[in-house]
């Protein structure tokens, strides 16, 4: 039972935090015209993160995270199977969160917001992809740690909103270069809806490889 409340917390979690992420996107396009650009697409999805993490982090850890997950695993805090079960939930988590959002947005929006896909500047070149979104999630990882793993973390009482920050002021500084996606699920769900699978492998391969890197520095050397 306590492993089914985790998987369900890791759906319900990554859920919020995919509709705050396509929508603000959409809302942002002329087609709906809600303003806010770059902030508000910032700012959306890093607050319900830090939601989602302080309302369930007590239950499953928090994640919402595919490469949060593998990072996790990697460094042992969670067992293979469970991280299985984790992922699962949370790809489905994003890809009925992708599918709310087409059913709520106009087709205008859609096009426009190219479906609320986080993708790469025309200029920016693979392995410049590779490297922004590295960077990303190495410091949303380093965050996730501090406040989930550290019990110092814990006692700064800063908690989930460190996580929401870290997310929103990485997107402020990378999101028109790289989508500044950060999250395996984040980018599953509305390509697997819109069908787009632009450089899809890169917003697996880069969020996976900078959270694992943050994980075992953390764990290896700064942890107490």
């Amino acid at each position: 039972m306590a492993n089914l409340r985790a998987y369900v917390s890791e759906f319900v979690g990554t859920f919020l935090f995919s509709v705050a992420a396509i929508g603000a996107v959409l809302s942002a396009t002329p087609a709906v015209g809600g303003g806010g650009g770059l902030v508000a697409i910032a700012l959306a999805p890093g607050l319900a993160l830090a939601v989602a993490v302080a309302t369930f982090g007590g239950v499953s850890g928090g994640h919402f995270n595919p490469a949060v997950t593998i990072a996790m695993t990697s460094s042992g805090r969670i067992g293979a199977a469970a991280a299985g079960v984790y992922v699962a939930a949370q790809l489905l988590g994003a890809v009925v969160a992708a599918l709310v959002c087409r059913a709520l947005f106009p087709p205008d929006a859609l096009l426009q917001g190219l479906n609320g896909l986080p993708l790469p500047a025309p200029w920016l070149t693979p392995s410049g992809l590779l490297l922004g979104e590295f960077v990303a999630t190495f410091l949303l990882m380093m965050a996730v740690y501090g406040v989930l793993v550290d019990d110092r973390g814990r006692a700064a009482k800063f908690g989930a909103l460190a996580i929401g920050l870290v997310f929103t002021a990485n997107v402020l500084a990378l999101g028109p270069v790289t989508g500044a996606s950060m999250n395996p699920a984040r980018s599953f769900g509305p390509a697997l809806v819109s069908g787009i699978w632009t450089l899809h492998v890169y917003y697996w391969l880069a969020p996976v490889a900078g959270a694992v890197a943050a994980a075992q520095l953390y764990e290896r050397v700064l942890l107490k």
